[in-house]
């Protein structure tokens, strides 16, 4: 067993701002100006958001990214500092720009949304920036958006196995492919502990036609995998069990970062070890109650305050 580190978690992602704008927010060209009901400025990306979900629930997270040093940049630290996560491995750049995301919510669509980022430091993280000697400070290291951070994808695999040699077990949530190619899995799954994919990118990967089949593929290339089905639960695999979970109903605000939200849920049930059901069951709670507040942080919960909806 890997003995007590200072972190139970290393996450090694961008860090951006979410500028999320509600009410009628389809823009109209011709220099025409359209009044929006609400504008939020909040923790964005689904590194930080994942952050943040698993400190709040009581771990012990690192965090290693690039940013400026820059109006959203300082914006960042300062609120993932607030929420106990640590970022004195943040490298911060002069000559950089902090990435930003512009999210424009319909709330009478159903909740559907538009996004536009604007990558600045983004890509700029590199796998040879995640030392062995920062890799030994963790127990667990965790990577989201993949196909953001470029400069991170080519040495991704390698580094989850340099991780799993100094003890560490990984996780992996990829966010989906712009291209629709979805190449170069085979190598980065075969080191990945834990895969936290959405139905629509678990199919995408394994090219399956529904998500008990991509589950059953997922079976021969990961420990574990977590697929989010939204507000109908999720679909756990591991090698020996496939289980499925509802999640519980509640007033939703606000979706952005709930799925990072669930990832928490999950990876804190994975690294107390408890069962797949557990887990994913504290996962959907934790993705469930995000959306309840407006961001990605504001509604998430204390392991006490998820506890009160998970059975079993």
């Amino acid at each position: 067993m890997k003995p007590e580190t200072p972190y139970d978690i290393l996450v090694a992602g961008e860090i951006n701002p979410d500028l999320i704008l509600t009410g009628n927010v389809v823009p109209e060209f011709g220099q025409v100006e359209k009044i929006v009901d609400t504008a939020t400025l909040a923790i964005g990306s689904s590194s930080a958001i994942f952050a943040c979900g698993a400190a709040r629930l009581g771990l012990r997270v690192g965090f290693i990214g690039v940013c400026g040093d820059d109006v959203f940049g300082r914006f960042m630290l300062a609120e993932m500092q607030k929420r106990n996560v640590e970022v004195s491995h943040v490298m911060v750049r002069k000559d950089g720009q902090t990435g930003l995301s512009v999210i424009l919510n319909q709330p009478s669509a159903q909740g559907d949304r538009a996004i536009l980022t604007h990558p600045g430091l983004i890509p700029e993280l590199r796998a040879s920036d995640v030392t062995d000697g920062l890799l030994r400070q963790a127990r667990h290291l965790h990577v989201a958006s993949y196909f953001l951070q470029t400069k991170l994808q080519p040495d991704l695999p390698s580094l989850f196995q340099r991780a799993r040699s100094l003890g560490l077990t990984t996780s992996l949530d990829t966010n989906y492919d712009p291209s629709g190619a979805w190449r170069g899995f085979d190598d980065l799954l075969a080191v990945t502990n834990v895969f936290l994919p959405n139905e629509a990118e678990a199919k995408s990967l394994t090219g399956a036609g529904n998500v008990e089949e991509a589950a059953s593929r997922l079976t021969s290339k990961v420990e574990a995998a977590a697929i989010k089905l939204g507000k109908d639960g999720a679909l756990g695999i591991s090698r020996s069990q496939n289980v499925r979970v509802e999640s519980i109903p509640v007033n939703v605000v606000d979706t952005v970062g709930a799925g990072d939200s669930f990832d928490a849920g999950f990876i804190y049930g994975y690294l107390r070890h408890w069962d797949l059901e557990k887990s994913l069951r504290l996962a959907c709670v934790c993705g469930a109650l995000s959306t309840q507040q407006a961001g990605g942080t504001n509604g998430q919960p204390t392991l006490e305050e998820a506890m009160k909806h998970v059975s079993g």
